[in-house]
């Protein structure tokens, strides 16, 4: 049996080197307001793509940073919004994201 080697990224984030399929993969998606940036855990949207650690940390690193967009090669500062719920969604009794505090922790109002 033949082990085939596993691709590695860098995390957006953090700068570390970690294999591909222990890092969540992220594409901007254009429309009439700018960029937004969308989570494609199943490695399958059409575009150039940026890797992060599924992690708070990387994600507020990343967004200090301004990362993102250097990495998919934009201009502007792209919405990160869905891509903050998707990486730290603590639910509420209902299931639903708490939308007051992820939007905090990115320093937006709600």
């Amino acid at each position: 049996m033949v082990r085939r080697a596993q691709p590695e990224r860098t995390c957006v984030g953090c700068r570390r080197r970690a294999p591909a399929s222990d890092l969540l993969r992220i594409v901007a998606v254009g429309d009439e307001a700018g960029h937004s940036l969308r989570p494609d855990p199943a490695r399958r949207m059409p575009g150039r793509g940026a890797h992060m650690h599924p992690d708070p940390a990387c994600f507020a690193q990343a967004v200090r940073r301004r990362a993102f967009g250097r990495a998919l090669r934009i201009t502007g500062i792209p919405d990160h919004g869905e891509l903050a719920e998707h990486v730290d969604a603590p639910t509420t009794t209902s299931g639903q994201p708490d939308r007051a505090r992820v939007a905090s922790r990115v320093g937006r109002p709600t």
